[in-house]
């Protein structure tokens, strides 16, 4: 087919990237049309495999003395060809990671940690759910479900269990406290591994919404980023008996006459605001620049052998998942100080080799994937049910507050917060912690 004389290379670009985040990402129009619709994962009967099971997790010392064994053994490529981040996550950063890894990283820490929360796994059409659930010694404590999302786990949430359910030993008061359920999305940590399609976010909240119920909570608000927000806001438009509102650090608000521009790739409008014309500026990079990650897992998950092989691999690929965090990674390893350290980031990455996740975790790309439909992971889903919005300036976009109201009829709070990024409550649990009491106040009287 010849090219037509009017080809433009920008317009090309856009709408490449757009069909690309519309691809891995789309979720907006067929998530609407299957909210209310029957999942296709097998349903148990009679009660049956309903039981709730204490968990918990020992690594070998043969599974961490190999895991030591592939880090110092590591064969490395050539140095990058430029002086910052821009083609990939700095050689410089790899070896530092991999030194202390290699040598004085203890995974036993984190393990103790975990240990001494609550676990419990039950099975949900069909799959092991895993989750930590930590109720408060406070009696009109507000339940709330957190859901990580990729290249996250359940260790991002660690820091906010304490301030959530025991507030006055954290600048609040009773009125402020939450009973904290935190499960392992299906095929990350230890949740079960599904063995055919038909996990991603519709199935996903369905399964929490089942969770919850068994828990015995009637009343409950959810909360994510990531995928974790797309879990969180299609909770919201099945509305689940009980679900009063949900909370997200990585909003869904792209209106569509902005996504529809930058999929034609058209400039931006001038009549965007400061706060919006950033918002545009940050998707368009990432669109253009940001998605290689999702797109491959999407398309070609069964591919990612080597991160199942190499743990440099896989410290590599979850470090480049977006520029902003993936700049903090880079601080860190140079030995800055940042709102996570060494040992944060490590403990995330063994996780996941400890689990063998990193294929399985990838297959929720996949799998939503399968769903079709159009539209992008941040356009705005019609969601009817009451919202709070941390906006985090480091997030893949700062939400404007003009597009979040649009977006959420209902919003109950909106907050520009200072600094911050993509793993809002792992980077800064404080703030975050704040900003869930504040989001949430309102609803704890209905």
């Amino acid at each position: 087919m010849s090219k037509p004389p009017d080809f433009d290379r920008r317009r090309f670009v856009g709408v490449a990237a757009a069909t690309v985040a519309a691809g891995p990402l789309g979720l907006f129009e067929r998530i609407n049309t299957m909210t209310h619709a029957v999942t296709d994962i097998a349903q148990p009967k009679d009660g049956a495999g309903t039981e709730i099971r204490q968990f918990s997790f020992k690594a070998s010392d043969a599974d961490l003395a190999d895991l030591r064994r592939r880090i110092n053994t590591t064969k490395w490529p050539e140095r990058e060809w430029v002086p910052d981040s821009s083609d990939g996550v700095p050689l410089r950063t790899m070896q530092n990671l991999a030194r202390y890894w290699g040598t004085e990283y203890d995974w036993k820490k984190c393990e103790a940690k975990l240990s001494a929360l609550p676990q419990f796994t039950t099975e949900i059409n069909g799959l092991d759910v895993h989750f930590i659930h930590v109720k408060s010694k406070h009696p009109n404590a507000l339940p709330v479900i957190v859901t990580h999302g990729w290249p996250g786990s359940i260790i991002e949430q660690l820091k906010i269990i304490e301030p959530l359910t025991n507030p006055t030993a954290f600048g609040g008061t009773a009125a402020d406290a939450f009973h904290v359920v935190i499960p392992s999305l299906p095929g990350y940590g230890f949740s079960g591994k599904a063995t055919g399609p038909g996990w991603h976010p519709v199935s996903i909240a369905r399964a929490w919404a089942e969770l919850m119920q068994r828990l015995g909570y009637t009343r409950y608000v959810a909360q994510g980023g990531d995928w974790g927000n797309a879990v969180s806001e299609v909770m919201a438009l099945q509305q689940p008996p009980g679900l009063l509102g949900i909370s997200t650090n990585m909003s869904a608000t792209v209106p569509p006459e902005i996504a529809q521009a930058m999929a034609r790739g058209e400039a931006p409008p001038a009549t965007l605001s400061a706060d919006e014309r950033r918002a545009w500026d940050q998707l368009d990079f990432f669109y253009k620049k940001g998605l290689g990650y999702a797109n491959e897992m999407a398309l070609r998950p069964q591919t990612l052998y080597a991160l199942a092989d190499s743990p440099v691999g896989l410290a590599a690929w979850m470090a480049d998942h977006d520029a902003r965090s993936e700049e903090l990674i880079v601080r860190v390893f140079d030995g800055g100080s940042e709102g996570l350290s060494r040992d944060d980031i490590l403990d995330n990455i063994t996780l996941y080799w400890l689990t063998n996740t990193a294929v399985s975790s990838a297959r929720l790309y996949w799998s939503t994937r399968q769903l079709g439909g159009k539209g992008g992971f941040f356009d705005a889903r019609g969601v009817q049910i009451p919202v709070a919005v941390m906006a985090y300036p480091d997030e893949i976009y700062q939400a404007p507050q003009s597009w979040a109201q649009r977006a959420y009829p209902k919003l109950l709070r909106y907050n520009r917060l200072p600094k911050g990024g993509h793993f809002a409550a792992w980077e800064q649990p404080e703030t975050f912690v704040t900003e869930l009491r504040a989001g949430f106040k309102s609803l704890r009287s209905a």
